[in-house]
């Protein structure tokens, strides 16, 4: 089933928000007063947004380091990740996880973490819980081409083909573990083909283009929920940010970015697939309205109340 005009406005907006929030961290970060590092998400938001529309409420995933494009195409609220990236005691983690340890667990976000391939095991604990319980959910790991080269991802993905688990990992291909090109670092050049060595459907995408996102998603969403077991998704993009904030980007040249952007930005690829279903008019609307919203989550998290130190011991530990 391809998409409604109302869906198709809906991933729209998420993607705009996602490169709204973005964009302006990028600046806000310069002012110096957002403590922790940032890690952007810019420039690869079609796959969050292509796999979350398939998902509800109460599927889980798990995020990298780089998890502000998760979040918001996961359903969390901007002004409160907003609150949350300048340490604000009303932030979804009440100013605790910041930026790379953001997590909204009543969207089903089970957290942003530094540990490069920590996500897929979160995940498997996920997709086991909910197969045992027979609840019909499934759970998705977003990890990078680095991440895909880590033992604790081959031993998830093994599990999960084990156990036959509603999972699916998404690996988000965009050329560079941090510095390292992936061409020199996965050594099969093909993170999809590898990981079907597992005994699991495997495929690659265009991470820039929505549709083929949205329904490669599609489909592993439906076999997970059906008792099918895992998948893979390896979506090939590019982020236009350094790895974080600071990062002096010498693995690339001066113009690359822009070169990319000017023929992948997956807006903008959006944008011409939709012409004749949604007017410019209408999108640019979204963006603006976005900008705004964005604008005024930065005031008030300029505004917002710290912690208390008194506080520092507190959601540390789980009482069961």
């Amino acid at each position: 089933m391809e998409p409604t005009k109302e869906q198709l406005i809906g991933a729209y907006d998420k993607m705009s928000k996602i490169r709204a929030f973005e964009d302006r961290l990028h600046k806000e970060n310069l002012t110096g007063d957002i403590p922790g590092f940032i890690h952007l998400y810019a420039g690869e938001e079609a796959i969050a947004v292509g796999m979350c529309e398939n998902l509800t409420p109460a599927d889980k995933i798990a995020s990298t380091h780089r998890g502000h494009g998760h979040c918001i195409a996961k359903g969390s609220d901007v002004t409160k990740m907003m609150l949350e990236i300048f340490g604000a005691q009303d932030g979804l983690c009440h100013g605790k996880g910041g930026s790379m340890h953001i997590a909204d667990l009543d969207t089903g976000m089970l957290g942003a973490n530094g540990i490069v391939g920590g996500g897929p095991p979160i995940t498997v604990g996920a997709g086991l819980t909910a197969k045992y319980r027979g609840e019909g959910h499934v759970a998705v790991s977003f990890t990078g081409d680095g991440g895909s080269n880590q033992g604790t991802t081959f031993e998830a993905i093994n599990m999960a083909v084990v156990l036959q688990l509603p999972v699916i990992f998404v690996f988000e291909n965009n050329g560079m573990g941090e510095a390292t090109g992936a061409e020199f670092a996965v050594g099969s050049k093909d993170i999809a083909s590898r990981a079907a060595g597992f005994g699991l459907p495997a495929v690659t995408v265009d991470g820039n283009n929505f549709f083929d996102m949205y329904q490669a998603s599609r489909e592993a969403v439906h076999r997970a929920r059906n008792g099918g077991g895992p998948t893979v998704i390896e979506a090939v993009s590019y982020r236009y940010y350094g790895h974080f904030e600071g990062d002096p980007g010498l693995y690339r040249e001066q113009d690359q970015v822009a070169q990319y952007k000017a023929k992948n930005d997956p807006l903008q690829i959006f944008r011409a697939q939709v012409e004749g279903q949604i007017s410019a008019e209408e999108l640019d609307k979204i963006d603006e309205s976005n900008i705004e919203l964005v604008d005024e989550a930065v005031k008030k998290a300029r505004a917002a109340k710290q912690p208390d130190p008194s506080e520092v011991h507190t959601d540390v530990y789980v009482s069961y």
